[in-house]
């Protein structure tokens, strides 16, 4: 094949998704609307995969589809920064008080390892903690082709362990430049920990950064920082901000983001039309539909089914983890997941066996149900 390791985007592997022996499970897929999607083999899957988190209104939104028509028709992309780009940062700005000014990129990765980069910029320290996953660059990451030097750089802080955390970085002293989390791994953060990150780096002279990539848009417009009121000197957002168009935003305190400008922060495509006027017609019809509370109300109809499920066969090791708008079953059983995943496919459900899967305003309750009927099914014969 062409294509090294089957596809570009390595969460989307086959082996990843379905196990490393599936049969007869969709590779490919040729279209996909609302939360269903058409695989190149001639199947409907109803799917909770949602672009790995990056579509949260449903797969082809009616209006962001219209604001998309206009930009191409528009140019697409020109010499100059589009005035779409100030205006979206001032909606932004808006959402979130705190990024107070903003850079645009096309994906989380980029948009993290950015906001590390200001921080590092900021402080004069080289030191990162994390927690979570931000990315696949070099800084935040280890093994083959990562030098020595840079793993060297980089720690990582325990989630909602307030005592570790507080360790950690008071070990890291004043060589930390910042710590970077995720808000939900696994579960919602408990306010003693937020706190802790918050005091600790305070303290030190330390950066506050919160990777909004999942939650941004989908627990709440602006995400953790709005609703567990969080206070960042620096926020990422991705993912849903655009509803499956390639955007990503890094932004915060004005004194922070002028830091910008000491370091060499550019992207030939951050500012095209196309992205900035998906993610405006994208926050425009999350406000319309009032579309995160049928998110809520949706992903705990899920998460309740999961939970039940997860009690129903925890002798089994399976476990229900996440939160209501992003969840999933994990399993003690590697290859059980395996299983249960590309028997799931075979049936007509596209269902993630790690973190996470993702409820749309395209998802309804029947949908759910089916999902969860279906999941069940499976359980008893895997």
């Amino acid at each position: 094949m062409s294509i090294a390791g089957e596809t570009s985007t390595g969460s989307k592997r086959p082996d990843l998704l379905f196990g490393p022996d599936a049969s007869d499970v969709p590779r490919q897929m040729v279209r996909a609307h609302g939360c269903i999607v058409h695989g190149a083999n001639g199947r409907e899957y109803l799917d909770f995969i949602m672009g790995l988190g990056a579509v949260a209104l449903g797969y082809g939104n009616a209006a962001v589809n219209l604001a998309v028509h206009a930009a191409v028709d528009r140019g697409t992309v020109g010499p100059l920064p589009p005035e779409d780009e100030a205006e979206l940062a001032e909606e932004l700005r808006v959402i979130i008080p705190r990024m107070e000014q903003v850079r645009f990129l096309k994906t989380g990765a980029e948009a993290v390892a950015a906001a590390v980069r200001i921080a590092r910029a900021a402080t004069k320290r080289d030191l990162v903690l994390g927690c979570g996953y931000h990315g696949w660059l070099d800084w935040c990451n280890s093994g083959p082709g990562i030098p020595q030097s840079t793993q060297s750089v980089f720690g990582t802080i325990p989630f909602n362990d307030p005592v570790g955390t507080r360790q950690a970085i008071r070990a890291a002293g004043d060589r930390l430049a910042c710590v970077v989390i995720e808000p939900v791994i696994d579960a919602a953060p408990t306010a003693e920990w937020l706190a802790v990150v918050r005091v600790e780096t305070q303290q030190l002279g330390a950066l506050l950064v919160i990777d909004e990539v999942k939650t941004a848009f989908r627990i709440a417009l602006g995400g953790a920082t709005e609703l567990w009121r969080v206070e960042p000197d620096l926020i990422v957002l991705g993912k849903a901000i655009a509803n499956g168009y390639p955007l990503a935003v890094v932004g915060g305190r004005a004194d922070v983001m002028q830091h910008v400008q000491q370091s060499w922060i550019s992207s030939t495509l951050a500012t095209e039309f196309v992205s900035l006027a998906a993610a405006r017609a994208t926050i425009a019809e999350i406000k319309r539909t009032n579309a995160l509370t049928h998110l809520a109300s949706v992903g705990a109809r899920l998460f309740t089914g999961l939970t039940r499920l997860a009690e129903q066969y925890a002798m089994a090791g399976v476990h229900c983890a996440g939160i209501s708008q992003m969840c999933y079953l994990r399993y003690d059983d590697e290859a059980r997941s395996a299983r249960v995943a590309a028997e799931c496919a075979r049936r007509g459900l596209l269902f993630k066996r790690t973190a996470y899967n993702f409820v749309s305003l395209a998802h309804d309750e029947q949908s759910v149900d089916s999902a969860l009927k279906t999941l069940g099914e499976v359980l008893a014969s895997c």
